[in-house]
């Protein structure tokens, strides 16, 4: 990992935003790109949005960048470009909950907090069977306050990191490497024969299925796209036109009077925290001009498609019919 052992506060928080809902062999490349481009807080407060929206593009969960964002023109203008010292200022900033405001605090100033992350929730509750819920305000106060009583304060950059890795590499999810754990003799999950019970879930999600029909507007060089600005998913992002229904008849819409249907896709889906999305895709063959009764839309030829950020089921649908 690029960032370990990173004392720059301002690498540190990349690359903690970055791994939020991110697998480290996915995050990398996007924190190559990210820093390599915008390689100090400053830098990134002068960022276009657009263009930082693109370098995201495929990582989701955009309002992670749009904080990252926030938060970095206002330690421009308001901090002089410099990233707080203090565990409670930094934890103050747009976007920075406990967690990372613990990582930067510890891994950058060797300030005392606990770092825990799914890797720490596993190893102390396997250590320690504990049966709560870490997904619950109660648990996450249990978690963090027998996590804080643990660390090294002297130590606490090490301390994190060696917890955390342990997580990652010893005490897995699945199959974990019990018998070469440290701490076998004493964990309540081994002991007992229950690592498969750790941690304990007792809420799980249930997802809400929402089914959106893309109607693909475009002529021969060019295709109408729309940026979505509701406070929805995909916000600030570009999509086709679209409208939200389980069943659609898109022939007998009013404005499709004298336009071709000339396909319709297969189902795509996209999961996101507690939302799989369901989308088909209608191309629609149009002149130069759009009927009446759509919104306004964005003419853009097709090759610079490129240049947009989409939302991943709208890259899948655009890569597959060759936009891309």
């Amino acid at each position: 990992m690029p960032w370990k052992g990173e004392r720059d506060p301002y690498l540190i928080w990349i690359s903690e935003i970055i791994l939020q809902q991110t697998r480290v062999d996915q995050g990398t490349k996007y924190y190559e790109a990210l820093t390599g481009r915008y390689p100090t807080v400053s830098a990134l407060a002068t960022a276009d949005e657009t263009e930082l929206f693109k370098i995201w593009q495929g990582l989701g969960y955009y309002n992670r960048c749009k904080n990252m964002l926030f938060t970095a023109r206002y330690i421009a203008d308001r901090l002089d470009g410099i990233f707080p010292r203090n565990y409670d200022d930094i934890l103050a900033l747009k976007g920075i909950g406990t967690y990372t405001a613990a990582a930067i605090a510890s891994f950058a100033y060797d300030l005392s907090y606990a770092v825990v992350d799914g890797n720490v929730v596993r190893v102390l509750s396997r250590y320690f069977g504990l049966q709560t819920d870490f997904n619950t305000t109660a648990g996450k106060k249990e978690f963090q306050l027998l996590a804080q009583q643990l660390i090294d304060p002297k130590n606490s950059a090490l301390y994190n990191q060696a917890i955390m890795d342990l997580g990652a590499t010893i005490c897995k999810p699945q199959q974990p490497l019990c018998n070469e754990c440290p701490f076998n003799k004493k964990c309540i999950a081994f002991n007992t024969d229950r690592i498969a019970d750790f941690p304990v879930k007792k809420n799980r999600l249930t997802l809400r299925h929402r089914h959106f029909h893309f109607l693909v507007f475009e002529s021969k060089h060019a295709i109408y796209i729309h940026k979505r600005t509701e406070k929805d998913i995909w916000q600030n992002l570009h999509t086709f036109y679209a409208f939200e229904q389980e069943q659609a008849d898109i022939e007998t819409l009013p404005y499709m009077r004298n336009l071709t249907l000339t396909d319709v896709s297969d189902e795509y889906t996209q999961v996101l925290t507690h939302q799989k999305i369901h989308g088909w895709f209608y191309k629609i063959k149009v002149g130069n001009r759009l009927p009446e009764g759509l919104p306004e839309l964005i003419k853009v030829q097709k090759q610079e498609l490129k240049n947009f950020a989409f939302p991943r089921m709208i890259i899948s649908f655009l890569q597959k019919n060759n936009y891309l």
